[in-house]
């Protein structure tokens, strides 16, 4: 029982990552926003360690970022594989 608690838990935080993931490259098309005041440098500080990780894998072409979806698109896959796991039926 404590196991499909924790498997849940880890399901539901993988949600909030994404929603706020989301917002932070929507944001992002703002020039005007100051990365460096709160709460916006909370959400970089949270979200830019694992864009990064994408953004070493696709560079930008044609003036596009699109590693971030490429980060989204991971956490959704990973988000249903531990979603389809039995243990979270039990």
């Amino acid at each position: 029982m404590a196991l499909v608690t924790i498997l849940n838990t880890l399901i539901n935080c993988i949600q909030i990552y994404s929603v706020l993931l989301i917002v932070t490259i929507l944001l992002s098309w703002f020039p005007q926003i100051d990365w460096y005041k709160q709460p916006f440098a909370a959400m970089r500080q949270v979200t830019n360690p694992f864009l990064n990780l994408f953004r070493g894998i696709i560079p930008p072409m044609g003036g596009m970022d699109f590693s971030p979806m490429l980060a989204i698109i991971s956490l959704s896959i990973l988000q249903r594989v531990l979603a389809s796991l039995p243990i979270s039926a039990y």
